[in-house]
C-alpha cells in the first residue's frame, strides 16, 4: 500500500548505532524497516516501535536475502524513502600472517558488496528526492594496523558512496557516508572485553576527550537524510570528536577519571538564545546564514564592511540582532567588536567566519604580492583574528565554524589567492579543533561549491565563467542556494553535531566526489531555467 511519510530502511538495526537510528528516525514519525541478522532481536524491536514499522531477518552478504526483503518492503509500503546502509562485522585486530582469507572475505561480504547491492535494489525502487547514506568509519580515511580487511571495506564504501553519488544524481538520488570515530558501542565494549582495545587510551587520543554516543552519528546521519541537505551528495562527514584533526605524538585530552558523563548521556540542551556572530553576514551566503540563526530565535550580529546591507538585514530580522560594520582584516576594529559583544551580551557563542574576496582574474605570472596578500588579509588572517577573539568569549559549547569552498580541494586557476586562503582556512579549522577540544569548544568548515549568488552572477556577466560548463561538470545538474549552505551551517552548530570537530562538509551538488572526465550531468538547461539565465 502507498505510504504517506517516509519509508526509512535501516541495516544493522538491532544493535549500538543501528538502534540509535531507529530511535532518532521513528521520533520523527519515519517508517522504520528495521533489518538485521536472523536471533538478532530486530523482531522484538519492531514491534515495540509500533504497527506501522516493520522488521525484518537478513544477511546482507547474501543477494537473495536481499532481494527478498525488497520484495517484502515494496509489497508493504510500495515505496522506499531512504536507505541507512549500517550493517557491518567489526575488525578482528589480527596480524596479517594470523588472518584467515575466510575472514577477510566475510568482511568485504558485509561491509562493502552487502551495501553495494542494498543501494543498487534501493536505487532500482526510490524516487527522485531519495536518499542513501552509508555508515563508514574512521578507519576507512585513517590507517591502523590488524583491521585489515576492515579498514579496507570502509575505505571501499567511501570510495563507492562517491561513485554513486555521480551515476544516481540524475536520477534525484543523493548518497552520502559518515565517517564515525571512536563509538561507545556493544563492538567496542566486547573489544575492551577481549583485551583488544583500551578505551581510555582511545579517550586520550581524542581531543574531545571521550568517544561518541550512538545518537551523535544517528544525528549526523538525520541530517545526511534530510531535506535539508538537498545539495549535499558525495560528501564524507567525519564524526570523530577531531581524532583526524590531532597530528603529534602524545595524548590530545588530558585523561579523565572513569566515565565521562556526556558519553554516557545527552547533556541537557539549553533552551536561551545563542549570540551568534557572522562576518561578512550582509550579503549571499553570510545573509543566508544570519536569516537562519535568526529564524530559530538566535541572536544574531551581522558583521560587515557594507554597512548599509548590514542595516537593512538587522533591520529585516527584527529582535535584537545587531548590525555591526567591521573589516575583518583590521585587528583593532575585530577587537573592539568581541569587547563590546562581551559588554552587551557577556561572550559569544557561535562565530561563522563569512567574510570573504576573491582574486582578479589575473594570471599567475602577472599577480603582484600585493594581489596574494589583500585576499589572504581577509580571508585567513582576518578569520584567525575573529576565531582568537572569539575563543576568548566563549564558554564550552561554543562552534567556529569557517566559511571555506571546493577550491580547498580542487583549487581553479588563475584565481589562486584564493584557493590558497581556503585550503588555509581548513587546516586552521583541523588545528583549532585539536587545540580546542579539550576546552568543550568545536569547530567545523562548511565548504561551498557553485551557489547562486549575486558574485556568480556577475562573473558569468563578464564572462569569466561559463554556466553551461559548470552546470554540467555538477553531478545534480544545478547550482546551490545560498540556503543550501545556511542549513549545513545551522546543523554544525547544533547540538545534533556535538561529536563533529575538525571536519569539513562539502556542500557542493556532487562536484568534489566527481573524478571522471567528460560530463557529470546533462540536467544543465534545467539547472539555468531554475537559475533564470
Amino acid at each position: 500500500m502507498k505510504h504517506a511519510g517516509r519509508v526509512v530502511i535501516i541495516t544493522g538495526a538491532a544493535g549500538g548505532i543501528g538502534r540509535a537510528l531507529v530511535d532518532v528516525l521513528a521520533a520523527d514519525q519515519d517508517t522504520i524497516v528495521a533489518v538485521d541478522l536472523p536471533g538478532s532481536g530486530v523482531f522484538e524491536l519492531a514491534r515495540d516501535l509500533g504497527e506501522q514499522h516493520l522488521g525484518l531477518e537478513c544477511d546482507v552478504s547474501r543477494e537473495g536475502d536481499i532481494l527478498a526483503l525488497y520484495g517484502r518492503v515494496e509489497a508493504q509500503f510500495g515505496q522506499i524513502d531512504v536507505l541507512i546502509n549500517n550493517a557491518a562485522v567489526g575488525p578482528n585486530v589480527a596480524a596479517t600472517v594470523d588472518t584467515d582469507v575466510d575472514a577477510f572475505r566475510r568482511r568485504l561480504a558485509v561491509n562493502l558488496i552487502g551495501p553495494f547491492l542494498m543501494a543498487r535494489e534501493a536505487a532500482r525502487r526510490m524516487r527522485p528526492g531519495g536518499a542513501i547514506v552509508n555508515v563508514a568509519s574512521m578507519s576507512g580515511v585513517a590507517s591502523n594496523p590488524r583491521r585489515h580487511a576492515y579498514a579496507a571495506s570502509k575505505a571501499g564504501l567511501i570510495s563507492l558512496t562517491k561513485s554513486l553519488a555521480c551515476e544516481w544524481a540524475s536520477r534525484g538520488i543523493r548518497v552520502t557516508a559518515v565517517a564515525p570515530g571512536c563509538v561507545r558501542t556493544p563492538m567496542t565494549a566486547e573489544l575492551e572485553r577481549a583485551g583488544k582495545m583500551d578505551l581510555s587510551a582511545m579517550r586520550r587520543r581524542v581531543p574531545m576527550g571521550r568517544m561518541a554516543r550512538p545518537d551523535e552519528i544517528a544525528r549526523a546521519v538525520r541530517f545526511l537524510a534530510s531535506a535539508q541537505a538537498h545539495y549535499v551528495t558525495g560528501s564524507v562527514l567525519a564524526v570523530d570528536g577531531g581524532w583526524m584533526s590531532f597530528n603529534q605524538p602524545g595524548d590530545a585530552c588530558p585523561e579523565v577519571e572513569g566515565v565521562p558523563l556526556s558519553e554516557l548521556s545527552c547533556p541537557a540542551q539549553r533552551a536561551d538564545a545563542r549570540v551568534v556572530l557572522v562576518t561578512g553576514g550582509a550579503n549571499g551566503i553570510g545573509a543566508a546564514v544570519a536569516r537562519r540563526f535568526a529564524a530559530n530565535g538566535d541572536t544574531v550580529v551581522i558583521a560587515d564592511k557594507d554597512r548599509t546591507a548590514a542595516t537593512l538585514l538587522a533591520a529585516l530580522l527584527g529582535g535584537k540582532n545587531i548590525a555591526k560594520s567591521v573589516d575583518v582584516a583590521v585587528e583593532a576594529e575585530v577587537v573592539a567588536l568581541f569587547e563590546e559583544l562581551r559588554e552587551r551580551f557577556g561572550g559569544v557563542d557561535i562565530l561563522v567566519n563569512g567574510a570573504s574576496v576573491v582574486d582578479t582574474f589575473v594570471a599567475g605570472i602577472e599577480q603582484m604580492p600585493a594581489d596574494i596578500e589583500r585576499v589572504l588579509h581577509v580571508n585567513l588572517t582576518g578569520a584567525f583574528i575573529c576565531a582568537r577573539e572569539a575563543i576568548k568569549a566563549m564558554r564550552p559549547g561554543g562552534v567556529i565554524l569557517n566559511l571555506g569552498s571546493i577550491n580547498s580541494f580542487l583549487p581553479f586557476a588563475p584565481r589562486h589567492a584564493y584557493g590558497a586562503s581556503k585550503a588555509a582556512m581548513d587546516m586552521l579549522t583541523r588545528c583549532m579543533a585539536a587545540e580546542l577540544g579539550p576546552a568543550g569548544i568545536r569547530t567545523a568548515t562548511v565548504a561551498p561549491g557553485y551557489i547562486r549568488t549575486p558574485a556568480i552572477s556577475e562573473l558569468a556577466k563578464t564572462g569569466h565563467i561559463d554556466l553551461a560548463t559548470i552546470g554540467r561538470r555538477i553531478p545534480l545538474g544545478r547550482m546551490g542556494r545560498p540556503e543550501d549552505v545556511a542549513d549545513a551551517a545551522f546543523f554544525l552548530a547544533s547540538s545534533d553535531a556535538s561529536y563533529i570537530n575538525g571536519s569539513i562538509l562539502y556542500v557542493d551538488g556532487g562536484w568534489t566526489a566527481f573524478g571522471d572526465a567528460g560530463n557529470a550531468s546533462e540536467l544543465y538547461d534545467e539547472c539555468f531555467a531554475e537559475a533564470g539565465v
